[in-house]
This record gives structure tokens, sequence and C-alpha cells, in this order.
């Protein structure tokens, strides 16, 4: 392990993401299976390209934590499964809009939907499944529920804007882009957890705190996402290195360096980013930066921090094995950096 990068404690389970997705995994099969006979239709090519999508992988994270809060509270009965199938929709719907907005042909060692059936028809399967989504909302009957996700659709969307605003603007803001990975990425987390609270009737404190979790826990998957694009191998992390970069996307690896550099320096990286685009030569240039200023190390502290308060955020909660579970994945988001 390189000098700049610091441990996390050591975890009792190697992987607390394999045993949580082990002790839910009839549950996400319930997922997919319901997802899959939503996503029928009649025109061939959707259910062609919905089901190449879910085909090529995927954690089920989202999903796996609507159902992991609700078995906080033993919840018996199976909104929580088409609700969590309505998260993992949300989801998707947003990564084939996100695959063409980012140019990207590859996703999860697959080739993207864009890249395969072009990008007319990668946004109108992505707002198909926003449609299939509202369709299960309305059906469960619950108005918190589908205010609840219907406003993170709307945030989300509301942080792609703010990304392109903001692309290639080397001088951005850590607190701009906390903004923006807080309403891209860990809004829906955010929902996806509170989503427990709401279908076994909690408190408001109980569904903050579970929005708590989520939000945080979001944040901290985040940075850890962008500081592995600086710092991993496409075999552990499913993509090369450098895709951020090349791609002219400004994350917190980038902005720490940024602030971190010399007079000298920042000159040479806002030309970097001035160009259409960037050599190997220059990421090369980048990544000798950054161990010279100790970037992945500051990263994962404020990475660790985020999985901190996220575990912290349950402590009104019984201590329990499923609330075990969910503290140990927030703190081995950022085990994934080794």
């Amino acid at each position: 392990m390189p000098s700049n990068v610091v441990p996390l404690k050591k975890l009792e389970t190697s992987n607390p993401y394999e045993e949580l997705r082990s002790t839910y995994q009839s549950e996400i099969e319930k997922v997919d299976d319901f997802i899959k006979d939503k996503l029928s239709s009649h025109v061939e090519l959707i259910g062609e390209m919905a089901s190449y999508l879910f085909k090529s992988g995927g954690k089920r994270l989202r999903p796996l934590l609507t159902i992991a809060s609700s078995s906080l509270f033993g919840y018996q009965g199976d909104r929580h499964i088409k609700l969590a199938a309505c998260v993992e929709l949300i989801h998707n719907a947003t990564l084939l809009h996100d695959d063409v907005i980012d140019k990207s042909d590859f996703r999860r060692g697959n080739k993207t939907n864009n890249n395969i059936w072009g990008n007319k028809n990668s946004i109108l399967t992505g707002d198909y499944l926003l449609s299939r989504c509202f369709e299960i909302m309305v059906e469960d009957g619950s108005l918190e529920v589908l205010k609840l996700l219907s406003s993170v659709s709307s945030e989300i969307a509301q942080g792609e804007i703010l990304q392109l605003q903001h692309e290639k603007e080397i001088e951005t803001l850590e607190k701009t882009y906390l903004e923006i990975i807080g309403a891209k990425t860990s809004s829906l987390f955010a929902a996806a957890m509170r989503v427990g609270g709401c279908i076994n009737d909690r408190s408001k404190n109980e569904k903050e705190a579970l929005t708590s979790f989520g939000a945080n826990f979001g944040i901290s998957f985040q940075i850890t996402d962008d500081i592995l694009d600086y710092y991993s191998n496409s075999t552990s992390f499913g993509k090369s290195i450098g895709n951020d970069f090349h791609e002219g996307k400004i994350t917190l690896p980038m902005i720490m360096l940024y602030q971190k550099s010399n007079d000298g320096e920042r000159l040479i990286l806002k030309n970097m980013f001035i160009e259409k685009e960037r050599t190997i030569e220059q990421l090369n240039y980048t990544l000798e930066l950054m161990s010279k200023y100790k970037v992945i190390a500051a990263c994962k502290k404020r990475a660790e921090h985020f999985s901190s308060v996220s575990s912290d955020s349950l402590g009104i909660f019984p201590e329990t094995k499923e609330k075990k579970r969910l503290q140990d994945l927030a703190f081995y988001i950022v085990n994934r950096i080794n």
C-alpha cells in the first residue's frame, strides 16, 4: 500500500456488501423479477434495451439499502420489494441519461446502450423506466413515498445540470462538488433508506436518521469512486484508470490537487482542461502531482468523515444485526481503496 493511503479500521467481516447481498438474496431476486415483469413492452426494442441494461451487472446497492432499512423494523409484506424496484429503475434511468451526456462507450466493462442503439433510443428508454417507476409508486398508494421518489428524480436532474455548468472548470470549489454529488448520487441513497421508514410508519426522527445514513453514505461512496478513478486498476474497479480525467470531469481529487499545487503547476493543470482532449502523458503528470501532494490520502479522509457520520446516524436505533450490517457497509465503502 502506498504511503499516502491511510488504512481504515479492520472490519470484523471481510466483505460487508457480500454479507448483506447474501442475507437479502431472495428479496433482491424478487426485485429483479418484479422489474423484469414491469419492463415488458409491445415495443420489442424497449424490452431488448432494458434487458441488456439490467443484465450488464450492477451491485443492486440502492435496492439493498431499501430492503435493509425495512428489515431494521422487522417489516412483513411486499411493498419494500416494489419500492426497491422503483429505486433501481430511477438509478438505471439516470445511467442511460448519464452515458449519453458523458458520451460513454463502456460501463461495467460492457458496451453502453447508447453505444449500441444510439443516443435517442437510450434517452427514450430512460424515460420509459421512469414512467414505469411512477406507475409503481401510484399503485403503492402512498403520497409520502410518491413525493419522496418524485422529488429525488428532480434533484438528480438538477445535479446533472449543475455538473454540466462546471464542466472542465478546474477552479471548482469543494463546496460545489459536494452539492453536485449530493444531488446526483447521495439523494437517491438517502431516499432508498427513507423508504424503509415510510413503509414502517416510523417517527420523523427515525426517518431523518435513515435519510442521514443514506445521504452521507452516498457522498462517501461517490468520493471513493472518484478516488478510484485515479488510484485503481480495471480488474478491481471495472473500468480503466483516468476515465474522469480524459472526459474532463472535475472531481474531488482534481479539486484538491489544484488547491495544493503551486502557481506553475496550477497553470499547467488549468491549460489541460481547456483543451478538448487530454493525453496519457498529461494523466501521468497529474498522477505524479497527486502522489507529491498526497491527494489520495486527503480525499480518503473526506470519504472517511462522511462514512463515520453515516454510521453514527443509526445511533438512535437498537443494537441489532441489521443495524450492524449497515454500519459495517458504511465503513467498507471506503475500504475499497487499498
